[in-house]
């Protein structure tokens, strides 16, 4: 399953809180198909039926079926860059 750093846990909060403001919203990660790379985020109050919930320190992550498989051994990153603009990355897990 997809983790999250303690970054991207903070990141995550702070958009989703500027964005939804409910307990229950989050990011929501889409991805097209499982061969296309491009990957899709937003805000949203609520998982979708049949997304995996990853949830670490009050930040909430849904992956749609497709990208839960993509992310499942991932784990997320996010930097801060001077204008103030998230950028997150994927890593893979150490074991």
């Amino acid at each position: 399953m997809l983790t999250l750093t303690e970054n991207a846990t903070q990141a995550v909060k702070a958009i989703v809180d500027q964005s939804e403001g409910t307990p229950q919203a989050g990011l929501r990660i889409t991805q097209d198909s499982t061969d296309s790379p491009a990957l899709n985020v937003l805000t949203t109050a609520a998982p979708e039926p049949g997304d995996a919930v990853v949830e670490e320190a009050g930040a909430r992550i849904f992956l749609e079926e497709t990208a839960a498989v993509t992310l499942d051994d991932k784990v997320l990153d996010a930097a801060v860059d001077e204008t103030g603009g998230v950028q997150f990355s994927i890593g893979v897990q150490q074991a």
